[in-house]
């Protein structure tokens, strides 16, 4: 409860902080002045509001999440170590609630941005221009997957992740994951259309969710002004998505805190120990692309240095890695590519766009080395054309990791792709799969870099980049 301590004012007195003269009421002094509000047990309502502008502050927050990391993680393997249920109950409810929230503006915002976005080229030129654009942005999409499956592909050549090692996989875990991975490929073709466009949203289907975006933005863009009013609605229904999704993005170091907790209780330091090659192949992997790949382009064909690039967009790569959601990061990743210079109209089309389908993390760097890891532990030799094969995958079945799952989609799409056999495919999954947490971080922090980065060049290539207009880091 709050409550008021006091107005210092008798009746017919002036009240507030304005100064009264002592002369104007024969008084020799001042009245006093008011006390603050007060929360009930004596915290002032100023000094609460003034810890919670500061907990927003770009580095605040950014230490502040880390902080939640390192405590989640101690919390986690305290909870595991002790055998304390309740905490690590506790860590799943909050890691669930945070995820949950997420989630819960994933669908609609990609709807909408998807829409508002497609809309908005008509002010970049028309249909012809739009097409151009589109082409392009595709063309860098399967480009730059390209360079990072090989770069998954060359690391596993040489790091040999997997090898000489003996894991047991949970008979549950193999069970449970050999129900979801069968007639994956026709799963995903026949997924694409939904039955029902509410059920779309609701079952939170992401890949259907893009194609009605797709068709309905068509649809408003060719109808011009008829379509004026349905545009406005969306564009306004967009910003409100955004504001709950700034609201939800304070809670990061609590969610993180939960998240990591829970991983730890859950799987220990035993699970990441015996898979350390694994772990440490992807985040090698990962690295090469955001800390190499992307810098390079940008600097050979945008002119933008990796200081500049890395000044804007580390708060968004910080929040990626910690959320695991490229959904929940785009209004930053948005943001961050036209703080990069990227035409408002451009990058309110192509981000959302690569937020879904554009994921270097999760459908090249990993599922080759993935792939490669779940061979040796298995004892299978990979031939030439196997690799082939999953550097194919990674190029064209990018749509396959649009939602919250699409790394197991796109690795068991993979993993069939290249042969093998489905109690290999379910084994192979069911060992990975405790570590995903862990590897999700880098994944999504690569993702995230590559959609800020296509746009980018594109823009620069079509002459819609401003490379004067640099604003410095990006925050939600």
């Amino acid at each position: 409860m709050i409550t008021r301590a006091g107005d210092g004012c008798a009746a017919g007195e002036p009240a507030g902080d304005r100064p009264v003269s002592s002369s104007q009421h024969g008084l020799s002094a001042l009245p006093p002045r008011p006390r603050p509000f007060r929360i009930s047990w004596g915290i002032p309502v100023s000094f609460v509001v003034r810890a919670a502008r500061a907990w927003q502050r770009p580095r605040v927050f950014a230490l502040l999440t880390v902080a939640g990391l390192v405590l989640g993680a101690l919390l986690g393997l305290t909870a595991r170590v002790t055998g304390s249920e309740g905490l690590a109950s506790t860590l799943d409810t909050v890691g669930s609630l945070f995820t949950g929230l997420l989630q819960f503006t994933v669908a609609p915002l990609v709807f909408l941005a998807i829409v508002v976005g497609i809309v908005s080229l008509r002010d970049l030129g028309g249909g012809r221009a739009a097409a151009r654009l589109g082409g392009r942005t595709v063309a860098w999409f399967a480009g730059t997957s390209l360079v990072a499956v090989l770069i998954g592909i060359a690391i596993g050549l040489v790091g040999r992740p997997g090898q000489g090692v003996t894991i047991a996989a949970d008979p549950a875990a193999v069970e449970a994951v050999g129900k979801r991975t069968a007639g994956s490929w026709q799963a995903l073709l026949s997924n694409l259309v939904p039955d029902n466009p509410v059920a779309a949203f609701a079952d939170d289907n992401v890949l259907q969710v893009v194609l009605a975006a797709l068709l309905v933005g068509a649809a408003a863009y060719a109808l011009g002004e008829k379509a004026e009013p349905f545009v406005a609605f969306s564009r306004s229904a967009f910003e409100v998505v955004l504001t709950i999704i700034r609201w939800i993005v304070v809670l990061a170091p609590i969610g993180v805190l939960g998240l990591i907790g829970n991983a730890f209780a859950t799987y220990g330091s035993g699970v990441v120990s015996s898979l350390a090659g694994l772990i440490v192949t992807v985040y090698l992997g990962c690295a090469i692309v955001l800390f190499g790949v992307y810098p390079l382009l940008l600097g050979v064909v945008a002119g933008i240095g990796p200081r500049r690039f890395f000044g804007t967009t580390w708060p968004v790569l910080q929040f990626a890695f910690v959320s695991r959601s490229s959904g929940a990061t785009l209004p930053m990743s948005r943001q961050a590519a036209i703080d990069l210079g990227v035409d408002r109209n451009y990058a309110g089309f192509a981000v959302p766009l690569a937020t879904t389908t554009k994921m270097d993390g999760c459908a090249a760097v990993y599922p080759a080395l993935a792939t490669i890891f779940i061979a040796h532990i298995s004892g299978i030799q990979l031939a030439a054309w196997q690799y082939v094969v999953i550097a194919a995958v990674a190029v064209f079945g990018a749509l396959a990791t649009a939602g919250t799952t699409g790394w197991f989609t796109m690795l068991t799409l993979t993993l069939a792709a290249v042969g093998m056999p489905p109690a290999v495919i379910a084994a192979g999954i069911a060992v990975v799969i405790g570590i995903d947490p862990i590897l999700d971080m880098m994944r999504t922090a690569t993702n995230v870099a590559g959609q800020i980065t296509v746009p980018t060049l594109v823009a620069a290539q079509e002459g819609i980049l401003d490379r004067g207009d640099a604003t410095g880091p990006v925050t939600a």
